[in-house]
């Protein structure tokens, strides 16, 4: 008798242990399916805003790559440094954040109490879109070249002066580079925002800017400012008639502003590669590129390692024209 039920408990033991084994592979794939809720994209900026215009765009697409809502949540302050942190911070494992240049690069050198570290509470995902400033002046009474305006600058020293957004701002930055490599000494005057600084160059307060094509192109076209040169280092696509940094002699100065999607550096590594890759791939259709550009802003290599390079870059340059002109915000 005992034979036979051991006979039996032999035969439904395989049955029940490929049972089990099917009930533990259920549950780890249910485990392992990501994203299990919808992905919140933190911007970091108001509505409006180009990195909360762009993170609404890719939004959309990324949802039905991922087959989960994709929400946007605007976190602006601090220069962008709330939502920067929110985003380092998160745990749920579904939240990234669309954030520009600045936060990544220069402001752990403008900042004495950053309360997130950019190089290593960040994951690099993608470079969603960069622009070249735009290097603006009053419309002279006659024409001039780039090169005449700048002779005249050197002769002038600390008598003209440019406007920018602000103290450690990408114009600020951007001026402060291009001040070394051309041997000019224009002062710097802070304002609360680009409109102001246009006023004030028509106006005469003072000289020059560094601001976005988006910003300055109307006052070019009405004959109210004119347009230098663009601080990449090559002609852009998005203003083929300007020279570049390299043509007017500033060799070496390359200042394009981005923005670019991060997740936190908790993220699960093999999240942050399916993030990446579908994000590449929408980054690199036509119809996204043509709503970038007509918004002002060129794709690069839209890769995480892309990304990666830019950072490493962007803040290399930075970190130096900070530390040589001791800029810092309190």
């Amino acid at each position: 008798m005992q034979t036979k039920k051991k006979e039996r408990q032999m035969r439904w033991y395989p049955s029940v242990m490929c049972l089990v084994a099917s009930l533990w592979a259920v549950h780890a794939q249910a485990a392992d399916a990501w994203p299990s809720k919808p992905i919140r994209i933190i911007v970091g900026y108001p509505a409006g805003s180009s990195p909360d215009v762009q993170a609404r765009l890719i939004a959309e697409p990324l949802a039905r790559a991922l087959g989960q809502s994709v929400v946007v949540d605007n976190k602006p302050g601090a220069s962008s440094n709330i939502g920067a942190d929110a985003i380092a911070k998160a745990e749920d494992g579904h939240t990234i954040g669309v954030i520009g240049n600045g936060p990544l690069t220069s402001s752990k050198f403008l900042y004495a109490k950053l309360t997130y570290d950019p190089s290593t509470d960040f994951a690099p995902i993608a470079l969603i879109g960069t622009a070249p400033l735009v290097w603006v002046t009053a419309k002279p009474a006659a024409e001039r070249t780039p090169s005449a305006f700048i002779t005249q600058l050197k002769a002038d020293g600390d008598k003209q002066a440019y406007g920018s957004v602000g103290p450690g701002s990408g114009g600020h930055l951007g001026m402060e580079l291009l001040k070394q490599a051309l041997g000019i000494q224009p002062i710097h005057v802070p304002f609360n925002g680009g409109p102001p600084i246009l006023n004030a160059i028509i106006g005469g307060q003072v000289q020059m800017t560094l601001l976005p094509a988006s910003t300055v192109n109307p006052l070019i076209q009405a004959g109210k400012l004119e347009a230098v040169a663009v601080t990449s280092a090559k002609r852009t696509p998005l203003a083929p008639t300007l020279p570049s940094m390299d043509e007017i002699g500033a060799k070496g100065v390359n200042i394009e502003v981005w923005n670019a999607v991060v997740a936190p550096a908790r993220m699960p590594v093999a999240h942050q590669a399916r993030l990446s890759q579908e994000l590449e791939k929408i980054l690199g259709s036509r119809e996204i590129r043509q709503k970038l550009f007509l918004q002002g802003w060129k794709v690069d290599d839209a890769s995480a390692k892309g990304l990666a390079a830019r950072i490493q870059q962007d803040t290399q340059t930075y970190r130096d024209i900070i530390a040589r002109n001791k800029i810092k915000i309190d």
